[in-house]
Formats: structure tokens, sequence, C-alpha cells
């Protein structure tokens, strides 16, 4: 009979962010201390669980997100690139909340193809790294369960793919919250199921920038 394996896939906690700056993969951006209350809970919601490995984004936030849950299981956590932030060309600007962004005209020129997006990191590049590291995670984790932490856009993007959705998307229809689980469940190789949990979402106080 083919194995079970479970791959979780982690956003990180709320981030210190007073100024809505669209961090992107900026370094120096910390959990707040919601944020570090968002890791503490999901750990607790899911230390128990048969999670044999931990990988993460190399940025703070998700560094930060992780290491309750490493704690918890005893694990080291490994640091994988294709986790990181999906790469975007407004990233250092003070967009404030929501999609306000969008109507500044000086960033009227990164908007010409949606689709791609022209903004940022084309999507099916963001699926394939990511694909990549759910098939390199579920291999190393066959018959058990296995963490990875990332960020709104790369978990969605894979997520869409899995389904069977197309990829471009209002970001604001996300359904990836922050310290939110989606899981894909395996039956050997072949992909079951897909769920969303947001064990941490009592501590979620609104809306944040998309894809932060």
């Amino acid at each position: 009979m083919a194995e079970t394996t479970v791959v979780h896939l982690l956003r990180h906690g709320e981030v210190h962010n007073p100024n809505g700056v669209l961090y992107g993969r900026l370094p120096g951006y910390h959990l707040s201390e919601t944020g570090n209350l968002m890791a503490e809970t999901v750990a607790k919601a899911i230390g128990g669980r048969d999670i044999v490995a931990l990988y993460s984004s190399p940025l703070e936030r998700a560094q930060e997100t992780s290491a309750p849950l490493a704690t918890k299981l005893g694990l080291d956590v490994i640091k994988d690139d294709r986790l990181i932030e999906a790469g975007n060309l407004l990233e250092g600007r003070v967009i404030g909340q929501g999609l306000a962004v969008l109507r500044n005209p000086r960033n009227y020129r990164y908007f010409w193809n949606p689709l791609r997006p022209s903004w940022g990191e084309a999507y099916p590049q963001i699926v394939a790294r990511m694909k990549s590291m759910v098939d390199e995670a579920r291999a190393a984790a066959r018959g058990h369960e296995v963490v990875l932490v990332s960020h709104q856009l790369p978990i969605w993007a894979i997520r869409c793919a899995a389904e069977g959705r197309r990829l471009w998307h209002d970001p604001r229809r996300r359904q990836c919250s922050l310290a939110s689980l989606t899981t894909f469940s395996f039956d050997g190789d072949r992909l079951m199921s897909i769920g969303y949990s947001e064990p941490a979402g009592s501590l979620n106080s609104g809306p944040t920038i998309p894809g932060a």
C-alpha cells in the first residue's frame, strides 16, 4: 500500500511594519509581538504531529515563525531559497494597506501586464520553485509530515496550480492569512487533497499588505 505523506505550507506571522512598506525580500523586517504569539500558537497546535522535517524561507519573518515549532519538535530548520517571497519591483515603497499602490500614478508603468505579473516574479516561475520544494520535502518525509514556512503569494500560487486554477488573480481574494496552514496530502506520489486552516486565526487583526 502507498504511504500517506502530508506537506504543510505555513505562512509567516504578522510583521512589525508601522509605515506600510511593501518589504518583499528586504532584510530587517521581523515579527511583531502578535506575530511571535502567532508562531507560538501554531507550534502548540501542530507540535504534536508526526512532523519529521522543517524547512523555511531565509527571510527573518519566516525564520522567526519557524523557531517555536523547531523547539517544540526538536528539529533543525533547513533554510531554502525556493521558499522565499516573490520578487517585486515595488519593494521598499510605502504603500499602506490594501491596494493603495494602484492609485499612485508613479506606479502605473509596472502594471501593464497583470497576467505575468509585470511588477514582479512571473507566476509560473514561482510555481516551479515551490513545486520543486514540495516534491523534495515530500520525498524526504515520505510516510510522515513536513512543514515548509513561506510567504503568501508563493503558497497561493502553488495551491492554485495544484487545484488547476488560473495563476493570475485578485490579491485580496487569496485564502492565505497570516500564520495559516495550506496542507497537501499525498498517497504515495499522488496528491489526494488540499486543506486549509488558521490555528492563529483569532490573532489576525484585519487586512495586510498583499503579498507580505
